[in-house]
């Protein structure tokens, strides 16, 4: 088992480090923002950012050489938190700018949000989320709470696996539980009070203490 407890931030040159990073600050626990194998190994916790487009962070992770890293470290029943784009890379596929291959971490893809009336794409803004588990991610939040979004594509995936739903044209997956992978697709680091819960309930749940 990991030796200390500072959170890895897995930082592939892609993301929203310092957002998650003073979230985490501010709920008082220690943290390492890296890319290095021996300060990933040592957490115990792993959390997945990223802001942009997915072959491109794809790109970094590949040249970083952390990728086959992250899916040992889940493999050995690590718990990982991926955010917005940091959750559509541990799908299989997806189909932005192209086709791309992700970690594959889940049974899933990355697909455009649909083009329907009465909404704008991409989806920008705050939306409450329904959670259809709460034994890890919603444990602590309110049945209907509302987070920051801010997605053109959307993880495309079986029930099973789907934590919670938003309501944008018609349900989309805002948050995903694998076992121990979990993702949520809005930004829980913009999110005030309702994200503050979340990686509170994701840590309590992990029982790593601030």
């Amino acid at each position: 088992m990991p030796s200390n407890n500072r959170i890895a931030i897995v930082d592939y040159g892609v993301g929203n480090h310092q957002s998650v990073a003073n979230a985490l600050a501010f709920l008082g626990y220690r943290f390492v923002i890296t890319h290095r194998p021996a300060e990933i190994d040592a957490a115990p916790a792993l959390i997945l950012p990223g802001v942009g487009a997915f072959g491109e962070a794809m790109d970094r992770v590949r040249d970083l050489g952390i990728g086959p890293l992250l899916v040992d470290q889940v493999q050995r029943g690590k718990p990982l938190l991926g955010i917005c784009l940091g959750m559509q890379l541990l799908a299989e596929t997806s189909e932005e700018n192209g086709q791309h291959r992700g970690l594959g971490l889940l049974p899933a893809r990355v697909v455009p949000i649909p083009p329907r009336a009465g909404i704008k794409v991409p989806q920008v803004g705050w939306n409450t989320v329904q959670a259809h588990r709460t034994d890890v991610l919603f444990s602590t939040t309110t049945a209907d709470c509302a987070f920051y979004f801010d997605h053109s594509f959307h993880l495309a995936c079986s029930p099973e696996y789907v934590a919670a739903t938003v309501p944008y044209g018609g349900d989309l997956v805002a948050a995903v539980q694998r076992g121990n992978i979990l993702g949520v697709q809005f930004h829980p680091e913009k999110s005030h009070n309702s994200g503050l819960r979340l990686f509170r309930s994701f840590f309590n749940y992990y029982r790593i203490s601030s």
